[in-house]
């Protein structure tokens, strides 16, 4: 691949996903596209790139874009996350929306589904409190191709190991033949939408909660800037934002919250530090 190539193939990643790829990558570019180039049938991955500057290959800059995307997911990552949801967030919020009986709950970057199943999940344990609720989960990546496999719900016996309580995969999987598949209830609990994080996001309307784990690490300083703006919109000035553990960016619209690890909230409603919440002491027992 020329030089060309490559700096042409940096620009296009990052005005289209937000990449921010640096300059000694051109391994992971060769590596991750070198299977398109096979599957179109390219002479090599300048030619690729020369059409992909022309597009004029119906599909050509998708298939890069989900080439080049990382992909890495698993069910219930990293733990505590999950655990503040459940145990402090969702409590906070079941208390502040008991007049309205909503919630809307939003995984960016879903990928394959694994977070979004896993937010299904910490739902489902707290059932009883949300009867009578009207519960939405959306679950959005830009990649169309790993929203599709997390709408089917199939997963490797591989993939099930990595973070799932054996309770949990017993109570809403189904075991055929070596895969395992996600229950239809629980499916049906999550909407699935392409969108990419750097458009127009209004379409998706406001949250409660949304996790963006483990992406502002791939933008540049601009790119999570302009992600957080678009977020803190979309979110109702009592929700709750998580990040990855080390994605907090300093002046964003958001500060982590005191009582939830590794959640935030928006400036115009932190709370005061270590402040008591009688909902959360109401409703912590639940699940």
């Amino acid at each position: 691949m020329t030089e060309a190539s490559f700096q042409f193939l940096r620009e296009f990643l990052k005005a289209r996903s937000g990449l921010n790829l640096a300059a000694d990558k051109r391994y992971l570019v060769e590596s991750r596209l070198a299977p398109l180039v096979r599957s179109f049938a390219f002479a090599s991955l300048d030619a690729l790139v020369t059409l992909l500057h022309a597009d004029a290959t119906p599909g050509l800059a998708q298939s890069v874009l989900d080439a080049m995307a990382t992909h890495e997911t698993s069910f219930f990552r990293d733990g505590v996350p999950f655990e503040s949801f459940r145990t402090i967030v969702l409590p906070r919020l079941l208390a502040a929306r008991r007049e309205t009986r909503r919630l809307r709950v939003w995984s960016a970057a879903a990928s394959t589904g694994q977070e979004a199943y896993s937010l299904a999940m910490v739902l489902a344990g707290v059932e009883p409190a949300l009867t009578d609720w009207h519960v939405e989960i959306v679950a959005t990546d830009m990649s169309a191709a790993a929203l599709a496999k997390g709408q089917a719900g199939t997963y490797s016996q591989f993939e099930v190991q990595r973070g799932l309580p054996i309770k949990s995969l017993l109570r809403h999987f189904t075991q055929v033949g070596e895969e395992w598949t996600v229950d239809a209830d629980l499916r049906a609990a999550i909407q699935w939408r392409v969108a990419n994080l750097l458009g127009d996001l209004r379409w998706l309307g406001r949250f409660d909660v949304v996790f963006c784990r483990n992406i502002l690490i791939y933008l540049d300083q601009a790119a999570k800037a302009e992600l957080l703006a678009k977020i803190s919109d979309a979110l109702a000035p009592d929700g709750a934002l998580c990040l990855g553990s080390t994605e907090f960016m300093a002046g964003c619209p958001f500060a982590p919250d005191a009582q939830a690890p590794g959640f935030h909230q928006p400036i115009r409603s932190v709370p005061i530090p270590g402040a008591p919440n009688p909902a959360i002491e109401r409703l912590q027992a639940v699940g």
